[in-house]
């Protein structure tokens, strides 16, 4: 219970930034018109001098979700990626994900680039928080990442968009475009499911909960293809806790991308994660 603790405390203080940022209240711009971030990588992450092994051969990339930065959303994961032996990198992008996706895109790509290079890896693993989760999808069907990506793991990745009546406003009033491109039947999220939603030879592995409040319905992140797994937490662990905003810190999230990891393929539909609380 010491080690859960330890993950449950900074996530609910997380989670109380999430809450106030959904309803609108954000961090003041800087005067390129950019939300800061930090800047500052999580604990286990951006090694550039760190050597794929035959055992762990694809680097991992993670892409936080909008209004978050590397530094909030993947102090868990990126610690307990390191520790099993993972190169791990992770990168800010678009203001805090505020501003265009194309744009989050472009940025993403570069630093794959980046992580390619330093490492000689051939390609990398993707685990994406909300719009990072969604994010490289674009990249991989309109930038190349087709050719660079091996898997995408993606925790409540607004895939489909959202129903959330928060996310136009917040486009409205400039403080985040990215947050009206992932409404519902937007023009972007119509363009980005268009034809084959899992193209190339990509694993994808999506890990939804049913106490989503942000991308909403919470079925509407599920993708179809051949070598796609759709995992909604409570399905095996029905009294699991965590939200949108937590589930990056949710130990059994957690567990579900370890598991992807560790094989060829998706998650498996038949692991069975370690239940807490209790569940």
């Amino acid at each position: 219970m010491g080690a859960l603790r330890r993950v449950v405390v900074p996530a609910i203080a997380l989670g109380a930034v999430g809450v106030l940022l959904t309803a609108g209240t954000a961090p003041a711009a800087s005067p390129s018109g950019r939300l800061p971030s930090l800047g500052v990588s999580p604990p286990g992450a951006n090694d550039f001098d760190c050597q794929p092994t035959e055992r762990r051969p694809f680097p991992v990339v993670l892409v936080h979700g909008t209004f978050l930065d590397m530094t909030s959303d993947w102090a868990a994961l990126s610690p307990t990626l390191a520790a099993k032996g993972y190169c791990v990198f992770a990168l800010d992008y678009g203001g805090r994900g505020t501003g265009r996706i194309q744009d989050s895109a472009l940025e993403l790509s570069e630093f794959i680039d980046e992580v390619l290079a330093a490492t000689g890896a051939r390609r990398v693993a993707i685990v994406g928080h909300s719009q990072g989760g969604m994010m490289p999808r674009w990249y991989v069907k309109h930038l190349g990442g087709d050719r660079k990506v091996a898997e995408i793991i993606g925790l409540s990745p607004s895939n489909h968009g959202t129903t959330q009546p928060l996310a136009p406003p917040l486009d409205d009033l400039g403080v985040c475009r990215a947050c009206g491109q992932q409404v519902a039947g937007s023009p972007f999220i119509t363009r980005l499911n268009r034809g084959d939603e899992t193209p190339g030879p990509i694993d994808y592995t999506v890990v939804s909960t049913k106490l989503d409040e942000v991308v909403i319905p919470y079925g509407s992140q599920a993708l179809h293809g051949p070598r796609t797994t759709d995992v909604v937490l409570q399905d095996r662990c029905p009294l699991d806790v965590f939200d949108h905003v937590l589930i990056s810190y949710d130990p059994v999230a957690i567990q579900w991308v370890l598991s992807a990891l560790a094989h060829d393929g998706p998650a498996r539909p038949s692991f069975k994660p370690s239940c807490l609380l209790g569940s």
